[in-house]
């Protein structure tokens, strides 16, 4: 009996902490669309020709990855116990998110003369 209730409580935490986790990536997500939309419009005040397009294009895309990531995150807040696999997906989504983003400050840092 003790271990059965034991068990229920430790997954009934471990369902809070996925919340919780839901909850981090929901803001986090948004911030970093501001982040690149930031970071392309900063691009625009120097002159860059082609190399600037691709940027302004990659920068766009994970700007939708972002978002992507936090309407999943969103969706999983909502729908409670069945919402796991989307955190899950969110949180893959929101890590892709992140190299994406690593990348392009990679290639912005090279790029800069």
């Amino acid at each position: 009996m003790l271990k059965t209730l034991l068990l229920s409580q430790i997954g009934s935490g471990r369902s809070r902490m996925d919340r919780r986790l839901s909850a981090h990536i929901l803001p986090t997500s948004a911030t970093m669309i501001g982040v690149c939309m930031t970071v392309l419009s900063i691009g625009h005040l120097a002159q860059g020709g082609e190399f600037r397009m691709i940027v302004d294009k990659l920068l766009a895309v994970d700007a939708l990855v972002f978002l992507i990531s936090s309407l999943l995150s969103f969706i999983a807040m909502r729908a409670g116990r069945q919402g796991r696999s989307l955190e899950v997906r969110a949180e893959l989504v929101f890590t892709g998110g992140l190299v994406l983003l690593a990348l392009i400050a990679v290639v912005l840092a090279f790029a800069i003369s």
